[in-house]
């Protein structure tokens, strides 16, 4: 009989250490999202009955694709040890030159409107690529730290984007451009959703079917011992800068067609919020560590607490503030999860 019950009671024993064990595994693999996804689903849902609604989570996957683009290029310089402050700017730069062009075009030819559209297309990701090449060169090149470094390339940027509009947004643009790419849909599915979608697979495919996504982790890792192994460390950072910011110009893009208007502080905030999307997600601000599937998750969790706080009606201010706060409280959680990874090694 005392068999029977040291039995009974070492069963149930293990099922709180199972499932601790469990929820530990799955901390160190994907990081804090799945617990902050749930809290916040659980939260928001029991405090307002609008929240959980299919026309509400609807509207946050399509408000998600700008984020989640931003989101996919951050990964690529924050897995290679640095980070990307200027994809705010890559934003604004994409919009005013974009429809700058498209305005010019349109009115020398009227008739020609996809041609205007395609134009200004090309000159807007031609100059977000030049953001993404001085910041490749600056730091694959010159050894300039990426805070530095992006930080600098975001001031001038915001600069060039105002003296191009002088503080005025730039309107009038072919409808051809807004009515498919910020409000068509192909086969039902929004363009916008579509583009990110399409993105996403081939970032998957990049980071894991390919060489390059292999020396972008193995260059976040260990730079140095990429570079004894014969790896062109200097190129590997230089192509995460440049694809970054043609991610962010996609993103710029769809924000241009979605508002129909070239503006300047299109990208404000979402630098911030594209770092907070990957260190959510388990993206380690130490290089090395990412996974693009969670980074998707991650945009989308952000918009989604975004939402949420805009049906209870919180104040753009305090949501800057709550946001943050959430940025911090993910890194200090990252510095533990990092610690459990060396901990396991």
């Amino acid at each position: 009989m005392n068999i029977q019950v040291d039995q009974v009671s070492s069963t149930r024993g293990s099922v709180p250490a199972a499932a601790m064990t469990f929820l530990r595994d799955l901390f160190i693999r994907v990081g804090v999202l799945p617990f902050f996804l749930v809290a916040a689903l659980v939260f928001f849902t029991l405090a307002s009955h609008n929240f959980l609604t299919v026309q509400n989570i609807t509207n946050v996957a399509r408000q998600s694709v700008y984020l989640v683009l931003v989101a996919l290029g951050q990964m690529l310089a924050l897995v290679t040890g640095g980070f990307d402050l200027s994809v705010g700017t890559t934003i604004a730069i994409t919009s005013v030159v974009s429809a700058t062009v498209m305005v010019f075009v349109a009115g020398a030819y009227p008739d020609a409107a996809w041609a205007a559209v395609s134009l200004g297309l090309l000159a807007g990701l031609a100059a977000a690529l030049a953001i993404g090449v001085v910041n490749g060169i600056g730091i694959a090149r010159f050894g300039v730290s990426p805070f530095i470094m992006t930080l600098g390339v975001q001031s001038v940027g915001a600069g060039i984007a105002l003296f191009i509009t002088g503080g005025v947004p730039i309107g009038d643009l072919p409808n051809e451009f807004g009515d498919f790419f910020g409000f068509g849909s192909i086969a039902g599915i929004p363009v916008p959703v579509l583009i990110a979608i399409l993105a996403a697979v081939v970032m998957w495919v990049l980071m894991n079917r390919t060489r390059t996504g292999a020396r972008l982790y193995a260059v976040g890792g260990n730079i140095k011992a990429a570079n004894l192994s014969g790896i062109n460390t200097g190129r590997v950072l230089f192509l995460a800068y440049a694809l970054c910011a043609l991610l962010a110009s996609i993103a710029g893009i769809l924000l241009t067609a979605r508002v129909e208007s070239g503006e300047t502080n299109l990208g404000g905030t979402i630098a911030l919020e594209s770092i907070a999307a990957c260190v959510i997600a388990g993206v380690s601000l130490r290089g090395g560590i990412g996974r693009v599937e969670s980074v998707v998750i991650g945009g989308f969790f952000i918009v989604l607490v975004e939402n949420g706080m805009n049906i209870l009606q919180i104040g753009s201010y305090m949501q800057m503030v709550l946001l943050g706060a959430l940025l911090i409280l993910a890194v200090v959680i990252d510095q533990f999860r990092y610690k459990l990874l060396v901990g396991e090694h």
